[in-house]
C-alpha cells in the first residue's frame, strides 16, 4: 500500500512543480497541492494503523519527500515537516492520540520544538503560554506540537515536554516573508494561557528512551525508534530532493546552454561543467545513501526488539547534518555552473538554492554540535542531548 503512495506523488508531481511559484508568491503551499498530496495518502504514511495510518517503513516516508521537494522545495518541506508529525502523535497517550483522530483521522498537526513555552503544573494538566516562530504548513493544520518548559510551584524547572493544543487554543500571527522556503508558511504561534491536560504532553526524556506511552496499543517496530533520528532525517531529507530537484533542473538548463563569454561554446561540450555536475551527483548520491543505510540498520535493530545502540543514533546524526551539508554543497556547485541566465526569479535552480540556503539553517543542522557530539561518542565521552 505504500508503494501506492509514492506512486501517486509521482503523477503529482508535475503540478507540484507548475505550483512552485504560486507558493512563493503566497508565502505558503496551495491548498490544491495539500489536498493532492493528502488524498495520495502522503500524510498517512508514518500514522499508526488503528487511525488508518499505513506505518510504512521510514524510508518509503523519506523517499516520497524526496520526490515532492524535488518539484517544489517548500511543498517539500511541510510534507515532510507535518508528515512526519503522525508518527509522533502515535507515541502520545492514546487519549491524545483519540483526541486528534477520533473525528478526523485526516487531522494535521504543525509544530514549533523550541523550548519558548512556560508551562505550570496545575490540577489535571498544565497552564500554557509562549510565542513560536517557525511553525511549517501552520495554516494547513488543526493542532500544533509546542515545547515547552514544565514548571512546579516554586517556579523550579521539572521537565521539558512536547505540548498538543488544537486549533481553538492558539493563535497564527503572519509573519513569514523571507529569502527561502518563502512557501512552507512558517508562521509564528501564540498561547495566552491555554489549559493542556496532562495526557496531550510527552516527555523530551521519554522520547530520548524511546520508551513512551503510545507504544503499549502502537507495538509496530517503528514507534520504537528515536524521536531525534527520524525528525532529524525529515529536514535533511527535503534538501536531499531540493539538490536532486536542482540537479535535474540544472542538466537540461546546460543541454541547451550556450557560453556567448567563450565563442559559442555549448554547455554541454565544456569538459569543466561536466566535472561540476559529475561531482554534485556523486554529493548528493552520498547523501541519500547515508541515510538509506542508516535508516536500514535503525529498523533491524527495532524489528529485532533490541535497544537502539548510541553509537548508530549518533552516526545517524552525524551523517545526517553531512547529509545537509553534501546536499547544498551540490547546489552551489549547480548553481555557480549555471550563468547568468539562472539568477531571473521564476527558475527552478535559484529556487532551490534559496530554499535548500534556508532549510539549513534550522537548529537541527547545526554541523558543529552534532559532529561534536559524535567526536564526545568516540573518546567515551557521556552524550545527552535532547537533538539525539
Amino acid at each position: 500500500m505504500s508503494e501506492q503512495v509514492t506512486a501517486a506523488v509521482r503523477e503529482v508531481l508535475p503540478a507540484l512543480r507548475e505550483r512552485a511559484q504560486d507558493a512563493e508568491d503566497r508565502r505558503r503551499v496551495p491548498d490544491e497541492s495539500i489536498k493532492a498530496l493528502q488524498l495520495a495518502g502522503v500524510f498517512k504514511l508514518l500514522q499508526p494503523a488503528r487511525y488508518g495510518g499505513l506505518e510504512a517503513d521510514p524510508i518509503t516516508f523519506y523517499e516520497t519527500v524526496r520526490l515532492i521537494a524535488g518539484a517544489c522545495g517548500s511543498t517539500g518541506w511541510v510534507s515532510s515537516v507535518v508528515g512526519i508529525h503522525p508518527w509522533q502523535l502515535g507515541l502520545f497517550p492514546d487519549e491524545a492520540q483519540r483526541d486528534v483522530w477520533g473525528d478526523d483521522p485526516d487531522a494535521r498537526i504543525s509544530s514549533s520544538y523550541a523550548p519558548m513555552g512556560r508551562a505550570k503544573l496545575v490540577e489535571g494538566g498544565y497552564e500554557f503560554s509562549g510565542r513560536w516562530s517557525f511553525s511549517s504548513g501552520c495554516d494547513h493544520a488543526s493542532w500544533v506540537f509546542l515545547g515547552g518548559i514544565v514548571t512546579d510551584g516554586d517556579g523550579k524547572q521539572v521537565d521539558f515536554c512536547t505540548f498538543l493544543l488544537p486549533r481553538k487554543d492558539y493563535v497564527i500571527e503572519d509573519v513569514w516573508d523571507t529569502v527561502g522556503l518563502r512557501g512552507t508558511g512558517s508562521n509564528d504561534i501564540i498561547v495566552d494561557g491555554a489549559f493542556v491536560p496532562e495526557h496531550r504532553a510527552l516527555s523530551f526524556a521519554a522520547t530520548s528512551r524511546c520508551v513512551c506511552p503510545g507504544q503499549e496499543l502502537n507495538t509496530a517496530p517503528l514507534y520504537k525508534l528515536p524521536f531525534a533520528s527520524l525528525f532529524s532525517y525529515a529536514i535533511t531529507t527535503p534538501i536531499i530532493g531540493m539538490a536532486t530537484g536542482a540537479y535535474e533542473a540544472h542538466v537540461e538548463h546546460m543541454s541547451a546552454r550556450v557560453r556567448a563569454s567563450y565563442k559559442g561554446e555549448r554547455s554541454n561540450e565544456d569538459p569543466f561543467a561536466k566535472v561540476r555536475i559529475a561531482t554534485a551527483a556523486s554529493e548528493i548520491d552520498a547523501a541519500w545513501l547515508q541515510l538509506k543505510n542508516n535508516m536500514t540498520e535503525l529498523m533491524g535493530h527495532a524489528n529485532r526488539g533490541e535497544r537502539i545502540p548510541l553509537p548508530l543514533r549518533l552516526r545517524i546524526r552525524r551523517d545526517q547534518v553531512r547529509g545537509t551539508g553534501r546536499s547544498i554543497e551540490a547546489i552551489d556547485l549547480l548553481f555557480e555552473n549555471s550563468g547568468g541566465r539562472a539568477l531571473r526569479v521564476g527558475t527552478p535552480i535559484q529556487r532551490f538554492w534559496r530554499d535548500a540556503h534556508a532549510g539549513r539553517v534550522h537548529a537541527i543542522n547545526d554541523p558543529e554540535r552534532a559532529l561534536a557530539m559524535f567526536g564526545n561518542g568516540e573518546f567515551g565521552i557521556p552524550v545527552q542531548d535532547a537533538m539525539l
